[in-house]
């Protein structure tokens, strides 16, 4: 068993659930940090800080904010020159983890992971790969797990602890993406 301090940048509640659980069953000492200026509008980052707040009351882990970060504007301007997916994804990911691993580093922390490898709609293996180049760079380890294993589990959780989910992923640019095809049906039945 592990008792290395592992700072868990989480995404949202529901995906927070499954990576909290695991790690803390391998022993680990896990904070959450939420830290995510990609989420739009701010009254679905709030729904969305709201329901990681209730998920770590529940699994009995510290979390801890950046809410300073969320700059919807900024944001916008940093992604809109890569505007289509994956390299829009790879830099919303990439940044995060990138912001993961100085603020673990700052605050003392020996291991990083994220939330982003729960779901089975990130760029896995970006994620992956991201993570650990900026934790060596930075002389602190980045927890691989593939956590997708985990999805219907995590589902399951995050309702019995009735926790909000969210429907797209979070940017103003994944809302389109969801919310298109029910916008084509109304256009062609008009």
């Amino acid at each position: 068993m592990s008792t290395q301090s592992l700072l868990l940048h989480v995404c949202c509640g529901p995906c927070a659930c499954m990576p909290i659980t695991r790690f803390l069953d391998e022993g680990y000492a896990v904070t959450a940090w939420f830290m995510n200026p990609n989420i739009h509008p701010l009254s679905e980052y709030l729904r969305r800080r709201e329901a990681v707040i209730l998920a770590c009351e529940n699994l009995g882990v510290p979390i801890r904010f950046a809410d300073e970060t969320w700059d919807i504007t900024a944001w916008l301007r940093s992604v809109h020159p890569i505007d289509t997916p994956p390299k829009r994804c790879h830099f919303c990911c990439g940044s995060r983890i990138e912001a993961a691993v100085l603020y673990a580093v700052q605050n003392g922390f020996t291991a990083v992971s994220s939330s982003l490898l729960y779901s089975i709609y990130q760029p896995h293996d970006f994620i992956a790969q991201e993570g650990a180049a900026q934790a060596a760079k930075a002389g602190i380890s980045f927890l691989y797990r593939d956590f997708r294993k985990d999805w219907q589990a995590g589902i399951d959780m995050s309702k019995a602890m009735g926790l909000y989910r969210q429907p797209y992923c979070g940017c103003i640019y994944s809302e389109a993406d969801r919310y298109h095809k029910k916008l084509q049906r109304l256009v062609k039945t008009a």
